[in-house]
């Protein structure tokens, strides 16, 4: 029997799932949130900063100078590197401005970031952020498709915005009739919005009236015809068809996330963050 594919791992965090169960592309979140969302955060971590100096000074009476100049750099380290660092990995790419904009910062192919790359981010930005403003930072987004700060080219990773949307309803179930079929034909890849548009109308014929139901649904087949070879069993209805493409594409969809799932879990050490320890020890 094939391997029956299972649900998608962290698919409760994504939030654009087309049809055939394919995890779109996340867009990067624009470039004014992500000024505003970076502003608080310089404003935060330099008001942490400025209240750490404030408290060593008023202990200065009591310390020599090479000690409060180390306790000012172990301040300085602490505010504008461990505690952005920190924040990210314990939060998994959230920090006090993505938290008020509703951004997160995630790797490149969509997945949650980790203590290297939260360390690279906070590393970099010492320089693009602190030590200028922010000037490299911006430069660096306005000339990068993602809008990513140098701390994102260097690290892998770039900032998207979560969006809570409502849960989409179940997809229609495969077609008994046409199981055989649908494995055994060419289906080239639905574009994103096709494939929605026939989940959404098989989701709802309940609520279309025949006439509208019928020119809905030749309209969609006509669309989909010349992406499938060969062609249906002759008699069969259309809104079947669709939901026998639908539910193949689907299918054939989660076995190649599943491939790409334990390719990348042999190629990547495992998520400490997420892996059981029971786990990491064997």
């Amino acid at each position: 029997m094939p391997a029956q594919p299972r649900p998608l791992r962290g698919s409760q965090d994504v939030q654009l799932i087309t049809g055939e169960a394919v995890l779109i592309d996340i867009p990067p979140a624009a470039l004014p949130i992500r000024a505003v969302s970076g502003a608080i955060d310089l404003l935060v971590y330099s008001a942490l900063l400025l209240g750490c100096l404030w408290f060593l000074a008023t202990q200065l009476d009591s310390l020599n100078a090479a000690s409060a100049s180390a306790l000012s750099l172990a301040a300085t380290v602490l505010c504008i590197v461990v505690a952005p660092m920190t924040i990210e990995t314990v939060t998994r790419g959230r920090t006090p401005g993505k938290l008020i904009m509703s951004l997160r910062t995630v790797r490149d192919d969509g997945g949650p970031i980790v203590f290297r790359h939260a360390f690279v981010r906070a590393l970099v930005g010492v320089v693009e952020i602190f030590s200028f403003v922010g000037v490299p930072a911006l430069i660096a987004a306005l000339c990068t498709v993602r809008v990513k700060r140098l701390g994102d080219l260097a690290a892998g990773t770039y900032v998207v915005r979560i969006q809570r949307l409502g849960p989409l309803p179940p997809p229609p179930p495969m077609p008994t009739e046409l199981i055989g079929w649908a494995q055994q034909c060419d289906i080239a890849p639905l574009p994103d919005g096709l494939a929605l548009a026939i989940r959404q109308f098989l989701s709802r014929t309940g609520k279309l009236s025949l006439q509208g139901r019928a020119s809905v649904s030749q309209s969609l087949l006509a669309q989909v015809a010349p992406l499938v070879s060969p062609g249906p069993p002759a008699g069969m209805h259309p809104e079947v068809i669709l939901a026998a493409v639908l539910g193949e594409r689907r299918r054939r969809d989660q076995l190649r996330l599943m491939r790409d799932d334990r390719l990348r879990a042999r190629l990547l050490p495992p998520d400490r963050l997420t892996t059981p320890p029971a786990t990491l020890r064997q």
